[in-house]
């Protein structure tokens, strides 16, 4: 049985940004303020965190803050991925150097691959380093989705060990393919009660960068058994989930942010800031919440 990296929610934590380059005071606030809610692990680099947007030098930067900053209190995943093979190994050899627990590793997007692709390029990337994998599937943003056939051909390579699926369509077929050798987490913040009840383990979330104590204890509550509790949770969690991504992830995450009082920056182009329609249903919701 392959040990998950983690169980419960992983913060896909955003990345503060001033007109110079990251904020790492700011970032440093947001890694204790998501330690001290009670999440479980932190991932750097990630989609939310606007990585493509990074340079390879501010990307590595920003992995190896968070690693010291963490200092092993809970797991430090990086995201790593690219579209470029040679170039996901370098990050993800970097990542490992600066004593990362795990990557995340998106499928390449643009340019793509067919699914003997994905197998030869994962191959190359787990050949690369010796920590653990977690497969990134979301083909809303790659237009190329990873089959449950190709996970299971993935989950013989032994670091190859999870994966963060948005399609909730394959889940089950992930789980009776692979069993134990792939640890599920849901890529979706509104489908993680859906996604635990078919065997998932937890959740590498959006909305735990404003509600990680309730991202925590909706898996925490499933997984000891509490499902009624972790329904509700969800439920209570949905008009804020749809607003949060009323316009393109971070941009609406951000902004919430920035309402709580956090200080956190705009995104990066080619985002850009909300319509004031949208930034008052997301003011709406975070009232409804409880949050402003």
């Amino acid at each position: 049985m392959t040990k998950p990296i983690f169980t419960g929610s992983g913060v896909a934590i955003v990345t503060p940004f001033t007109n110079d380059g990251i904020d790492f005071d700011k970032l440093a606030e947001l890694i204790e303020f998501q330690i001290s809610e009670g999440t479980d692990a932190i991932v750097i680099c990630g989609t939310t965190g606007e990585a493509s947007t990074m340079p390879d030098d501010e990307h590595k930067a920003a992995i190896k803050f968070a690693v010291e900053k963490v200092h092993n209190r809970i797991p430090v995943i990086a995201g790593t991925g690219s579209n470029d093979t040679r170039h996901a190994i370098e990050l993800s050899k970097y990542a490992e150097e600066v004593g990362v627990d795990a990557i995340l590793s998106v499928t390449p997007y643009y340019n793509k691959t067919s699914q003997r692709g994905l197998v030869e390029h994962f191959k190359a990337i787990a050949n690369s380093i010796k920590i653990p994998i977690i497969l990134y599937n979301v083909p809303s943003r790659t237009n190329l989705n990873i089959s449950p056939e190709t996970v299971k051909t993935l989950s013989e390579i032994d670091n190859i060990v999870a994966i963060k699926e948005c399609n909730l369509n394959q889940v089950g077929d992930i789980v009776n393919l692979c069993g134990d050798k792939i640890t599920v987490y849901s890529g979706n913040d509104d489908l993680v009660v859906p996604l635990l009840a078919m065997g998932g383990k937890g959740v590498i979330s959006v909305m735990a960068n404003i509600i990680p104590k309730d991202t925590h204890d909706m898996v925490a509550k499933f997984l000891s058994g509490d499902i009624e509790g972790s329904k509700n949770l969800q439920l209570k969690t949905l008009n804020l989930i749809k607003a949060l991504f009323i316009d393109v992830s971070p941009i609406p995450v951000k902004a919430a942010m920035n309402l709580m009082g956090m200080n956190v920056g705009s995104c990066r182009m080619p985002l850009i800031d909300m319509t004031d329609k949208n930034l008052d249903v997301l003011k709406n919701s975070m009232k409804e919440y409880g949050l402003l």
